[in-house]
């Protein structure tokens, strides 16, 4: 196989290919639309592609390198195909002038080349991108708690939405989400790896926020990877505690396995850029374009994240593969195998 694949025993999808698109079409239509309800986001247009040299693009954990190419017309300039707009939304909150309080959110389409297609992962990713323009004090974990529950009341009203329409599928998601720091995770499980000390936090309590993404912990090493420029995880939140950013997390009794829904949180400003450039050796970002602006106090502060379109409408529906709900390019192998195994992808 050209990455490791889950097949679950008997599997058989619970709605047809069919009612599978039927079901995706109301789904996105539902939680686009409560989300920005909820939050007082307003859609806004976002591009495919962006100018290398801007910074704008997202590097992720700063080792995947995005698909470019140089457009005809414009020489010496080279564009690359987004891997999120992590940066790009800050940047428009700025500039569109969002009001405190409101915030933009968008449908972003991105390649990502260098991913391991599996279960869970494409080379093609689609996701809301959202940003929200907040004051000052509410540069805290309290304010991003607030966020995530808005987030997840979002996700339990889409769940009973498909219930209603698919009594074959029950809701299983928890009344409430659990929150818990990388920290606590790391002291309770220290022989286990951050992916499976996720999948027992995550098994026991059906939906949980990490919080503190980036920062090394008490181990050394940090739970997961995350770029220097967007997420603030150095900010102590407590005594010896790190970090105002974090995952969404689900138990995904299909696969049998932890499942991140959403990255997110509350954004650097300029000393946490400059702190958090230097703990990551990338001080040579302060010349790009976006890092200007933002050292500049050209952006206001804001709390932002991405939420898979695919891997939700894959949770909701009950499926095996993230292909069984996306339309996407995978290796013969995987084609294959997921046959043999009542997995059909699109």
């Amino acid at each position: 196989m050209s990455a490791e694949h889950y097949f679950p025993k008997n599997y058989k999808s619970l709605l047809s290919l069919e009612e599978t698109e039927k079901a995706i079409a109301e789904i996105k239509n539902f939680f686009q639309t409560y989300m920005s309800a909820q939050l007082k986001l307003r859609r806004v247009t976002a591009p495919l592609f962006l100018e290398s040299k801007t910074g704008l693009n997202d590097d992720l954990n700063g080792i995947e390198k995005p698909v470019s190419f140089k457009p005809l017309g414009m020489e010496g300039v080279t564009a690359e195909i987004v891997q999120s707009l992590a940066k790009w939304k800050r940047m428009m909150l700025g500039d569109y002038k969002i009001d405190l309080g409101y915030g933009i959110f968008t449908d972003m389409n991105a390649i990502r080349p260098d991913e391991e297609p599996d279960n869970l992962h494409s080379y093609y990713v689609d996701q809301w991108d959202w940003e929200m323009a907040i004051k000052q004090e509410n540069r805290n974990i309290d304010f991003l708690k607030k966020i995530v529950k808005k987030i997840y009341a979002t996700m339990l009203a889409t769940e009973f939405l498909v219930y209603e329409s698919y009594p074959e599928i029950k809701p299983i998601l928890p009344e409430d989400i659990t929150f818990i720091h990388s920290e606590e995770l790391c002291r309770k499980y220290p022989d286990l790896s951050p992916c499976q000390r996720e999948s027992e936090v995550a098994k026991e309590f059906g939906a949980v926020f990490i919080i503190g993404i980036g920062g090394n912990l008490s181990d050394g090493k940090p739970h997961d990877g995350r770029a220097p420029d967007y997420d603030d995880w150095s900010t102590p939140t407590s005594k010896d505690q790190k970090g105002l950013n974090g995952d969404i997390i689900l138990w995904n009794p299909v696969l049998e396995r932890t499942f991140e829904i959403s990255s997110m949180g509350i954004r650097v400003n300029a000393e946490v850029l400059e702190k958090q450039l230097k703990i990551k050796g990338a001080e040579d970002r302060k010349e790009l374009l976006f890092h200007k602006r933002l050292l500049n106090g050209d952006f206001p502060d804001s709390v932002g994240g991405g939420i898979g379109q695919s891997r939700l409408c894959m949770f909701f529906l009950r499926k095996a593969h993230i292909g069984e709900v996306q339309s996407s390019l995978w290796p013969e192998d995987v084609i294959n195998n997921c046959k043999k195994n009542n997995i059909y992808l699109m």
